[in-house]
């Protein structure tokens, strides 16, 4: 048997059980894993369906150009679709989504524009406002606005709601969902309610999402607001696709939690998925004691782990935000270790032949130029050697004529490895403020004393 193109692959996606990561629940959590589709994630499902509807009513014609605000998994749904059917697709996306995911979009032709995440939705330069304009300005465009077109919960009403009742052969008694457009949550959720009104539909959010408030409330409150670092789900709007009707309970988890679940999932199941994923388990470790014997969960894993290499499966990254905290050498241990030294630097106005007399004077072999207070380069000893050679003369003009780019700055929680990776032999020393604020040097030998002590 084989497919006449890639999009008859979609779906029918398999139902894993999960085994570590629940030893400690008395319901049975099975996870349907939605990489298997031919993008790597569950929006390739509602994209062609999207598409599909568009073309019958005639909104979509030969030829045309697909635009959309994405997070990268939509768009690459709707991109994987426009190679087959011959469209073109221009993507806006936020600032906030991970690399890998722009680059796949490009990746498959389409042109993808990033915009600020931090900006109410009605601002001009928002990724759904710079959407809405291009789809005015192109020709022959079509938006399909993945929030509030109904296609997309449809798309899961058909296919991912009796998929789940049939491979679980209508024992489902829990569904859980991460909630970003809501079309997942809200058309499987749909026809699962219709099979058995008993089954429940919880749903994750995110802290600065308005979803869980409003659910309880009724309150859309602007309050609750605020920037957030997981991907996939929450929003700082109301989706026409989130029906508050189907869902019994949102969840909230926090950026920490998810990504730390996230690489969990990998670790502990072998399940290489996405941020929303991680949300979902996170979730679900605060609703465990909901469940009881013969519950079975349902929970999807919406996307691939490779669209987060640099994000929750970067320790550096991780440890940047303060989200992993662990026994390897990190910047702020090699300091606590060398204990406090603070720094030396010398004004650029500064001769040469003085700055390389204070530096005699200190015994180092190089130091930081500042202007204004601010460090703007650096000097070694190297350099003022190679600049006297080449000219004697030089020795009585400013230092700053002769600095070259200053050492980088890092983290306190940035790992050895990085460290280790930013000195070299054009760069032997890293700048870091410390925790009162106070700029400190970091040097190789700091390093190796570090590692042997």
């Amino acid at each position: 048997m084989w497919y006449n193109n890639i999009l008859e692959t979609i779906g029918n996606t398999p139902l894993v059980r999960l085994n570590k990561l629940t030893k400690d629940i008395k319901a049975t959590i099975l996870a349907k894993v939605e990489t298997t589709n031919p993008g790597n994630s569950i929006k390739d499902r509602m994209a062609i369906k999207m598409i599909e509807d568009a073309e019958r009513a005639g909104l979509l014609k030969p030829g045309g150009t697909i635009i959309e605000g994405t997070s990268g998994n939509t768009g690459m749904g709707l991109a994987i679709a426009a190679v087959i059917k011959g469209y073109k697709c221009v993507f806006t996306t936020t600032d906030k989504q991970s690399k890998e995911k722009i680059d796949a979009l490009r990746a498959f032709g389409a042109e993808v524009i990033v915009c600020p995440t931090n900006v109410e939705p009605e601002d001009p330069r928002s990724y759904y406002s710079v959407s809405s304009r291009l789809e005015r300005e192109i020709p022959n465009a079509w938006k399909p606005n993945q929030y509030d077109n109904l296609s997309n919960s449809q798309a899961h009403y058909e296919q991912t709601g009796p998929e789940i009742w049939e491979q679980t052969e209508g024992k489902i008694t829990h569904l859980l969902v991460g909630v970003g457009t809501g079309g997942t949550i809200s058309g499987a959720g749909k026809y699962l309610k219709e099979k058995n009104p008993n089954i429940k539909v919880w749903g994750i959010d995110t802290y600065g999402s308005v979803f869980k408030k409003y659910k309880e409330t009724g309150v859309f409150d602007k309050n609750e607001i605020y920037p957030y670092i997981t991907e996939g789900i929450g929003e700082d709007f109301l989706p026409k696709n989130v029906d508050f009707g189907v869902i019994d309970h949102f969840e909230k988890v926090t950026d920490k939690d998810a990504a730390l679940m996230t690489r969990e999932i990998a670790r502990q199941e072998g399940i290489f998925v996405g941020n929303s994923a991680g949300a979902a388990i996170a979730g679900l470790m605060q609703l465990k004691d909901s469940l009881q014997d013969g519950d079975l969960m349902v929970i999807i894993f919406h996307d691939h782990g490779s669209r987060y290499m640099g994000k929750m499966f970067n320790e550096d990254w991780l440890r940047e935000r303060g989200f992993l905290k662990d026994e390897k050498l990190t910047a702020e241990r090699i300091l606590r270790k060398r204990g406090r030294q603070e720094i030396v630097t010398v004004d650029g106005e500064q001769s040469v032949i003085e700055t390389f007399n204070t530096m005699k004077t200190l015994n180092i072999s190089q130091i930081p130029i500042t202007q204004q207070g601010m460090v703007v380069g650096k000097v070694t000893e190297s350099d003022i050697l190679n600049a006297l050679l080449e000219n004697p003369v030089v020795k009585s003009g400013k230092v700053e004529q002769i600095m070259t780019a200053p050492f980088p700055f890092v983290d306190l929680n940035t790992s050895i490895d990085r460290l280790s990776s930013l000195i070299n032999k054009d760069n032997n020393a890293v700048l870091v403020e410390d925790a009162d604020g106070k700029l400190e040097i970091i040097t190789q030998y700091d390093i190796i004393n570090a590692i042997s002590a």
